[in-house]
């Protein structure tokens, strides 16, 4: 008997010293969370505001409301009584409740204080919905707001039902905004009821960074209002505008439109909401046509392949390794340098483009950050395409030189071409002004940092001027303010559906730079597939850029050059489709207003602005008169010549000029299709052929 004691004895004493040196973590940590309940306790998620300080986005105050199941009774009328005010699904919340080996249920996230409000006077309004809702409790939530709604939706972003960011800025910035969460840690019986004299760990959460933009708030509502009415009357399927400080790259204002209520998203049209958070200024790419030749001009000026004094002929369209590349109108005759750029004339900057040559045009390209990402602090942004300077062949610089056979970013293209004006300092853009701690105190700020120098002061001193020329005398005299130096260029760039060019629609744009004398702001205007009679930038963008600029201007404390100009007054454009050439500018002047006609025929088939529209005395109305399909600057892209290269080498190719490759067979590539030089839409496949040599095993 002695012997199975102390046996037992020996046993039990082991066992206590394996529960307690080895398992008495363990047990302890398990113990623990049966006699307590710990509640996480949400930091507040920093701010996003103005650079003024006005709010953008914030956290206001919400409820998580929860159930205990094993104190609901009735869970059907517990329901009933809740699930309207919760607006949440009844039978969904009576099989939660019905869980009775749970403690805790969550019903709803995310409810106002006003709900909360209202449940708890219903439960203490009397004894019997007091009894029926005993076990329900609400815990402190937060949820994101954002006052200004549908303002700056895309680069605010937005965040999830737990607050972490998903897109735009909430998302880029999620680790400085989302703050560190705290905790509660309560006493609580075998029912999960609280001790009255339980002890309570109380561990604070720590707030979020708020974040301080460079966009002006009052400039942002500006442009919002602008792009409203410019998608409206366009018929558009899009908009995008940008506003920079040429000097510090600061952006005041972005916007595109469509876009979507941050507050209210359209969370179960999940390809829908997708689309509608695209940064579309910073990640799609685009042909920017005519806009381009603002950095063809200033490369061309800058390494001495042209002077003021230039001239050159334009006979309505220039051969180029017998590639027929056509200009906008039948023909420009003789005509400066300044008339180039006034006119928008291609042959003459696919003369400046073939003079300057491939090494020295694609050292300006790059100088000008094309073909590279900006380094904005906006997520998702795109390099453009810039085809690899080995393959590029005359009739694609040609191309190049006015705007075609080069895809830009909209963000990429500001940037650019704030560095013509500014003094040729190409500044990286950015967004985040400063980042401030829970108290306020900066603690991060962003400086304005320069990238390259691509051209002199000399020539951005006569890039302003020939700019200020183009609004003054050329296609950009719908921007022109009474008593402001504009300078600004038009554009109107081709468009892509299913690797095809499209000529039923464009993309019209303008860019525009104020007080040109001084430059401080640039604006960009792009309108993309307008559904009006004529969809060029001149028409469709212009006029906006010009809206956005005479209310910005003065609200920035940008005084007049000329404070007595008076603003002239407002001319209906009359209907002078169908009229001859004569008839029509005849009618126009009688308007007060100037008209220009591309020369093609002497029966007017087209006008823009179309009948009906306002512009103001002494605008221009351009007058078209082509009978079919308007005649257009570039077609297509040359096919490089893979003949005998591998795939990985045919496929880096092909991809440099913009191409995709379909492949069959294995080896080398011994046949191509389109053929090496043939012309193809950028985007499409080439399909390629490869074979091993004779003798390969």
């Amino acid at each position: 008997m002695l012997a199975v004691l102390t046996l037992l004895f020996l046993l039990i004493g082991v066992r206590i010293g394996g529960l307690t040196l080895f398992e008495g973590e363990a047990l302890t940590a398990r113990g623990v969370r049966q006699w307590t309940r710990e509640g996480v306790v949400a930091a507040q998620r920093g701010s996003i505001q103005d650079t003024n300080g006005e709010t953008l986005a914030l956290s206001a105050t919400s409820y998580i409301v929860t159930a205990n199941p094993q104190t609901v009774k009735e869970e059907e009328a517990f329901a009933a009584v809740l699930s309207p005010l919760l607006d949440a699904d009844m039978r969904a919340m009576v099989d939660k409740l019905q869980n009775k080996k749970l403690a805790s249920v969550i019903l709803k996230r995310q409810v106002p204080r006003e709900t909360v409000d209202q449940i708890r006077a219903l439960r203490s309004g009397n004894e019997e919905m007091q009894e029926l809702l005993r076990g329900l409790n609400f815990e402190e939530d937060s949820r994101r707001w954002y006052p200004k709604g549908e303002f700056l939706s895309q680069v605010l972003g937005l965040t999830n039902v737990d607050s972490v960011g998903q897109s735009g800025l909430e998302s880029a910035y999620e680790t400085l905004l989302r703050g560190k969460e705290g905790s509660l840690r309560t006493e609580v019986d075998v029912r999960a009821r609280l001790l009255p004299d339980g002890k309570t760990a109380y561990v604070a959460p720590e707030a979020g960074s708020t974040l301080r933009l460079t966009v002006d708030a009052t400039v942002q509502s500006i442009v919002e209002k602008a792009m409203r009415e410019c998608i409206a009357v366009n018929n558009a399927a899009s908009v995008q505008c940008i506003v920079m400080d040429v000097n510090t790259g600061a952006i005041l204002a972005i916007c595109m439109k469509p876009d979507y209520d941050p507050n209210d998203p359209p969370r179960d049209d999940v390809e829908k909401l997708t689309e509608l958070m695209r940064i579309t200024a910073v990640s799609d790419v685009y042909e920017p046509g005519s806009t381009f030749k603002i950095l063809t001009c200033a490369a061309a000026l800058d390494s001495g392949h042209a002077t003021l004094g230039d001239h050159f002929n334009c006979s309505g369209s220039i051969l180029v390794n017998g590639d027929r590349i056509r200009c906008w109108k039948n023909s420009h005759g003789s005509q400066s340098l300044a008339d180039t750029l006034a006119n928008s004339c291609n042959p003459a900057y696919v003369t400046l483009a073939l003079r300057m040559g491939k090494d020295t045009f694609y050292q300006y390209l790059r100088a000008f950050g094309l073909g590279v990402k900006t380094g904005v602090d906006i997520p998702g942004e795109s390099a453009g395409i810039l085809i690899n300077s080995r393959y590029v062949k005359d009739v694609d610089l040609a191309r190049i030189g006015f705007g075609q056979s080069v895809a830009v970013t909209p963000l990429q293209l500001i940037a650019a071409a704030s560095s013509v004006v500014n003094g040729g300092r190409l500044m990286r853009p950015y967004i985040v002004k400063e980042v401030l701690d829970g108290e306020g105190n900066v603690i991060d700020r962003t400086r304005p940092t320069v990238v390259a120098t691509p051209i002199s002061q000399e020539t951005s001193k006569t890039m302003r001027e020939l700019l200020e020329n183009v609004v003054e005398t050329g296609g950009g005299k719908n921007a022109a303010i009474a008593g402001y130096r504009i300078g600004g260029k038009t554009g109107t760039a081709q468009v892509y559906k299913n690797g095809r060019v499209v000529s039923d629609v464009h993309i019209g744009s303008f860019i525009g730079f104020a007080p040109i004398d001084e430059p401080q702001i640039a604006v960009l205007v792009t309108v993309n597939e307008a559904i009006v009679p004529v969809d060029y930038g001149s028409t469709t963008a212009a006029p906006f850029a010009k809206q956005i600029l005479e209310e910005v201007l003065p609200y920035l404390g940008i005084k007049k050059s000329d404070p007595d100009a008076e603003e002239k007054p407002d001319v209906t454009v009359p209907n002078v489709t169908g009229l001859s050439v004569k008839e029509a500018k005849s009618v126009l002047t009688a308007q007060g207003l100037f008209a220009e006609t591309d020369g093609v025929s002497d029966q007017v088939s087209a006008q823009a602005p179309a009948a009906g529209a306002t512009l103001q005395s002494g605008g221009t109305v351009m007058l078209y008169t082509y009978q079919e399909e308007p005649l257009r600057a570039v077609d297509l892209v040359s096919v490089p010549d893979v003949s005998g290269l591998s795939m990985v080498e045919a496929g880096r190719q092909l991809r440099a000029r913009g191409f995709e490759m379909e492949i069959s067979g294995s080896g080398l590539s011994v046949s191509q299709k389109p053929s090496a030089g043939q012309y193809a839409a950028l985007g499409s496949t080439v399909q390629v052929t490869f074979q091993l040599p004779q003798g390969t095993e």
